[in-house]
Protein backbone atom coordinates (compact mmCIF):
# COMPACT_ATOMS: atom_id res chain seq x y z
CA UNK A 1 0.00 0.00 0.00
CA UNK A 2 1.35 3.02 -1.02
CA UNK A 3 -0.01 6.82 -1.18
CA UNK A 4 2.73 8.72 -2.44
CA UNK A 5 -0.03 9.51 -5.47
CA UNK A 6 -1.90 11.25 -3.50
CA UNK A 7 -0.62 14.37 -5.51
CA UNK A 8 1.25 17.73 -4.36
CA UNK A 9 2.74 17.95 -0.97
CA UNK A 10 -0.24 19.77 -0.01
CA UNK A 11 -3.63 21.38 -2.22
CA UNK A 12 -3.15 24.61 -1.00
CA UNK A 13 -1.09 26.53 1.22
CA UNK A 14 -2.96 28.89 3.71
CA UNK A 15 -0.65 32.16 4.46
CA UNK A 16 -2.53 33.88 6.97
CA UNK A 17 -0.21 34.49 10.02
CA UNK A 18 -0.98 34.62 13.75
CA UNK A 19 -1.07 38.46 15.14
CA UNK A 20 -2.16 37.55 18.84
CA UNK A 21 -0.68 41.19 20.11
CA UNK A 22 -3.03 43.86 22.01
CA UNK A 23 -2.15 47.18 22.12
CA UNK A 24 -1.55 48.11 25.93
CA UNK A 25 -1.50 51.13 27.86
CA UNK A 26 0.26 51.88 30.99
CA UNK A 27 -0.85 54.40 33.61
CA UNK A 28 1.32 55.43 36.21
CA UNK A 29 -0.17 56.96 39.23
CA UNK A 30 1.21 59.46 41.57
CA UNK A 31 0.90 59.05 45.03
CA UNK A 32 3.00 62.02 46.94
CA UNK A 33 0.75 64.58 49.02
CA UNK A 34 1.58 68.28 47.80
CA UNK A 35 -0.04 71.27 48.70
CA UNK A 36 0.04 72.77 45.75
CA UNK A 37 -2.23 71.83 42.96
CA UNK A 38 -1.74 68.96 40.48
CA UNK A 39 -0.05 69.83 37.05
CA UNK A 40 -2.71 68.66 33.93
CA UNK A 41 -1.32 65.15 32.74
CA UNK A 42 -2.59 64.86 29.42
CA UNK A 43 -4.78 61.67 28.41
CA UNK A 44 -3.11 58.64 27.09
CA UNK A 45 -3.74 57.84 23.70
CA UNK A 46 -5.44 54.53 23.91
CA UNK A 47 -6.08 52.66 20.49
CA UNK A 48 -8.29 49.82 20.38
CA UNK A 49 -6.82 45.99 20.78
CA UNK A 50 -6.09 44.18 17.73
CA UNK A 51 -8.15 42.03 16.60
CA UNK A 52 -6.26 38.01 16.97
CA UNK A 53 -5.66 36.68 13.41
CA UNK A 54 -4.88 32.57 13.87
CA UNK A 55 -2.77 30.52 11.27
CA UNK A 56 -4.89 28.29 9.12
CA UNK A 57 -3.98 25.11 9.08
CA UNK A 58 -2.67 24.11 5.38
CA UNK A 59 -4.94 22.24 2.93
CA UNK A 60 -3.54 18.89 2.19
CA UNK A 61 -4.67 16.02 -0.25
CA UNK A 62 -7.16 13.42 1.01
CA UNK A 63 -5.67 10.66 -0.64
CA UNK A 64 -6.53 7.11 -1.95
CA UNK A 65 -8.32 5.42 1.04
CA UNK A 66 -11.47 7.81 1.93
CA UNK A 67 -14.83 6.35 2.47
CA UNK A 68 -18.50 8.18 2.45
CA UNK A 69 -20.46 7.20 4.86
CA UNK A 70 -18.41 7.33 7.99
CA UNK A 71 -19.81 6.98 11.28
CA UNK A 72 -20.45 9.73 13.78
CA UNK A 73 -19.11 8.52 17.39
CA UNK A 74 -16.83 9.17 19.63
CA UNK A 75 -14.68 6.11 19.55
CA UNK A 76 -13.33 4.47 16.38
CA UNK A 77 -11.32 1.42 17.33
CA UNK A 78 -13.70 -1.08 17.05
CA UNK A 79 -11.65 -3.68 18.84
CA UNK A 80 -8.03 -2.88 17.28
CA UNK A 81 -5.12 -3.80 18.88
CA UNK A 82 -2.69 -0.65 19.11
CA UNK A 83 -1.65 1.76 22.08
CA UNK A 84 -4.36 4.35 22.88
CA UNK A 85 -4.70 7.49 21.26
CA UNK A 86 -7.20 9.95 22.26
CA UNK A 87 -7.48 13.12 20.60
CA UNK A 88 -8.93 16.86 21.59
CA UNK A 89 -9.05 18.62 18.07
CA UNK A 90 -9.94 22.55 18.63
CA UNK A 91 -11.83 24.19 15.37
CA UNK A 92 -10.97 27.44 15.20
CA UNK A 93 -12.14 30.01 12.26
CA UNK A 94 -9.26 32.97 11.08
CA UNK A 95 -10.69 35.45 13.91
CA UNK A 96 -9.55 32.71 16.67
CA UNK A 97 -13.41 32.17 17.23
CA UNK A 98 -14.25 28.40 18.02
CA UNK A 99 -16.50 26.38 15.89
CA UNK A 100 -19.29 24.64 17.93
CA UNK A 101 -21.26 21.71 16.14
CA UNK A 102 -18.49 21.03 13.07
CA UNK A 103 -18.17 17.34 12.52
CA UNK A 104 -14.46 16.30 12.69
CA UNK A 105 -13.63 13.08 10.95
CA UNK A 106 -10.74 11.39 10.72
CA UNK A 107 -9.21 7.75 9.71
CA UNK A 108 -6.23 6.24 9.41
CA UNK A 109 -4.63 3.12 9.21
CA UNK A 110 -4.08 0.31 11.54
CA UNK A 111 -1.23 -0.77 13.24
CA UNK A 112 -0.57 -3.35 10.53
CA UNK A 113 -1.05 -0.47 7.87
CA UNK A 114 -3.92 -1.39 6.50
CA UNK A 115 -7.14 0.63 5.63
CA UNK A 116 -10.29 -0.63 6.49
CA UNK A 117 -11.64 -0.77 2.96
CA UNK A 118 -9.03 -1.88 1.32
CA UNK A 119 -7.24 -4.17 4.01
CA UNK A 120 -4.61 -6.49 2.22
CA UNK A 121 -2.47 -3.20 0.22
CA UNK A 122 -0.39 -3.25 2.74
CA UNK A 123 0.41 -7.18 2.58
CA UNK A 124 -2.21 -8.70 5.49
CA UNK A 125 -4.98 -10.82 5.65
CA UNK A 126 -7.31 -9.26 7.79
CA UNK A 127 -11.40 -9.26 8.05
CA UNK A 128 -12.61 -5.49 6.70
CA UNK A 129 -16.03 -4.31 7.18
CA UNK A 130 -14.98 -0.87 6.00
CA UNK A 131 -15.57 1.18 9.02
CA UNK A 132 -12.45 0.52 11.78
CA UNK A 133 -10.50 3.92 12.59
CA UNK A 134 -13.18 5.67 10.73
CA UNK A 135 -15.46 8.16 12.25
CA UNK A 136 -16.25 11.56 13.00
CA UNK A 137 -18.02 13.76 16.04
CA UNK A 138 -19.27 17.00 16.13
CA UNK A 139 -17.25 19.73 18.18
CA UNK A 140 -18.67 20.85 21.79
CA UNK A 141 -19.66 24.76 23.04
CA UNK A 142 -15.40 25.28 23.11
CA UNK A 143 -15.09 24.03 19.45
CA UNK A 144 -13.37 20.61 21.00
CA UNK A 145 -13.60 17.33 19.02
CA UNK A 146 -12.65 14.53 21.80
CA UNK A 147 -12.33 11.23 19.59
CA UNK A 148 -10.79 7.62 20.75
CA UNK A 149 -8.42 5.82 18.54
CA UNK A 150 -5.14 3.94 18.55
CA UNK A 151 -1.86 5.15 17.46
CA UNK A 152 -1.47 4.77 13.73
CA UNK A 153 1.00 2.40 11.90
CA UNK A 154 2.44 2.63 8.85
CA UNK A 155 2.86 1.65 4.91
CA UNK A 156 5.18 2.06 2.40
CA UNK A 157 5.65 5.09 1.17
CA UNK A 158 4.50 7.30 4.07
CA UNK A 159 5.10 8.51 7.30
CA UNK A 160 2.81 7.67 10.43
CA UNK A 161 -0.07 10.12 10.03
CA UNK A 162 -4.10 10.71 10.48
CA UNK A 163 -5.90 12.05 7.48
CA UNK A 164 -9.05 14.71 8.78
CA UNK A 165 -11.45 16.86 7.57
CA UNK A 166 -13.78 19.39 8.94
CA UNK A 167 -17.66 19.76 7.94
CA UNK A 168 -20.22 22.42 8.80
CA UNK A 169 -23.90 22.35 8.76
CA UNK A 170 -24.33 18.62 8.56
CA UNK A 171 -27.19 16.25 8.83
CA UNK A 172 -26.99 13.53 11.18
CA UNK A 173 -28.77 9.93 9.61
CA UNK A 174 -30.54 7.63 11.44
CA UNK A 175 -28.03 4.82 10.68
CA UNK A 176 -25.02 6.85 12.83
CA UNK A 177 -23.55 8.42 9.93
CA UNK A 178 -24.69 11.98 8.25
CA UNK A 179 -24.88 13.82 5.33
CA UNK A 180 -24.88 17.19 3.40
CA UNK A 181 -22.91 20.15 4.80
CA UNK A 182 -19.88 21.65 4.09
CA UNK A 183 -16.61 20.66 3.92
CA UNK A 184 -14.31 23.77 5.09
CA UNK A 185 -10.87 21.85 5.87
CA UNK A 186 -8.92 18.69 4.79
CA UNK A 187 -6.03 17.76 6.46
CA UNK A 188 -3.79 15.69 7.55
CA UNK A 189 -2.83 15.04 11.31
CA UNK A 190 1.63 13.85 11.94
CA UNK A 191 3.32 13.25 15.67
CA UNK A 192 7.25 13.77 16.50
CA UNK A 193 9.27 11.04 15.30
CA UNK A 194 10.59 10.27 18.69
CA UNK A 195 6.97 8.93 19.99
CA UNK A 196 6.87 6.96 16.71
CA UNK A 197 10.20 5.10 16.91
CA UNK A 198 9.07 4.12 20.67
CA UNK A 199 5.41 2.91 19.48
CA UNK A 200 7.59 0.91 16.62
CA UNK A 201 8.98 -1.34 18.94
CA UNK A 202 5.74 -2.40 20.52
CA UNK A 203 3.86 -5.28 19.81
CA UNK A 204 1.39 -5.00 17.26
CA UNK A 205 3.18 -2.40 15.69
CA UNK A 206 6.40 -4.28 16.06
CA UNK A 207 5.63 -7.28 13.77
CA UNK A 208 5.04 -4.68 11.19
CA UNK A 209 7.93 -5.60 8.22
CA UNK A 210 7.27 -2.80 5.67
CA UNK A 211 10.29 -0.11 5.94
CA UNK A 212 9.05 3.20 7.64
CA UNK A 213 9.28 6.39 6.12
CA UNK A 214 10.05 9.07 8.72
CA UNK A 215 8.84 12.29 9.26
CA UNK A 216 11.73 13.49 7.87
CA UNK A 217 11.36 12.12 4.75
CA UNK A 218 7.59 12.07 3.91
CA UNK A 219 6.59 13.51 0.60
CA UNK A 220 3.57 15.10 2.35
CA UNK A 221 4.50 16.64 5.58
CA UNK A 222 6.53 20.15 5.18
CA UNK A 223 8.11 20.48 8.29
CA UNK A 224 5.72 23.08 9.05
CA UNK A 225 4.98 22.36 12.38
CA UNK A 226 1.54 23.05 13.81
CA UNK A 227 0.35 24.24 10.81
CA UNK A 228 1.36 21.51 8.95
CA UNK A 229 -0.56 19.35 11.13
CA UNK A 230 2.00 18.08 13.42
CA UNK A 231 0.14 17.54 16.95
CA UNK A 232 1.49 18.24 20.64
CA UNK A 233 1.49 14.56 21.66
CA UNK A 234 1.90 12.85 25.37
CA UNK A 235 1.94 10.32 27.16
CA UNK A 236 3.78 6.51 26.47
CA UNK A 237 3.50 3.71 25.14
CA UNK A 238 2.24 2.07 28.76
CA UNK A 239 -0.26 4.43 29.35
CA UNK A 240 -1.49 5.65 26.06
CA UNK A 241 -1.11 9.28 24.39
CA UNK A 242 -3.24 12.08 24.17
CA UNK A 243 -2.80 14.21 20.62
CA UNK A 244 -4.05 17.77 20.57
CA UNK A 245 -4.20 20.59 18.16
CA UNK A 246 -6.08 23.67 16.45
CA UNK A 247 -7.34 23.57 13.60
CA UNK A 248 -8.04 26.76 11.90
CA UNK A 249 -10.49 26.65 9.17
CA UNK A 250 -11.44 29.12 6.79
CA UNK A 251 -14.93 29.70 7.74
Amino acid sequence: MTDTSEGARSVGRRTVLVATGTTAAALAVGAAVSTEAPAAVAAPDLQPAAAAVCTLTEEMTEGPYYLDGALVRTDVTEGKPGISLKLALTVVNSACTVIPNALVEVWHCDALGEYSGYVGNNGHNESDDGTFLRGGVLTNSSGVANITTIYPGWYRGRCVHIHVKVHTGVTLTSDGSFTGGSTLHTGQLFINESITTAVAAVSPYSTNTVTRTTLSQDGIYDDGGASSGLMTVTGSTSAGYTGTLTLGVSS
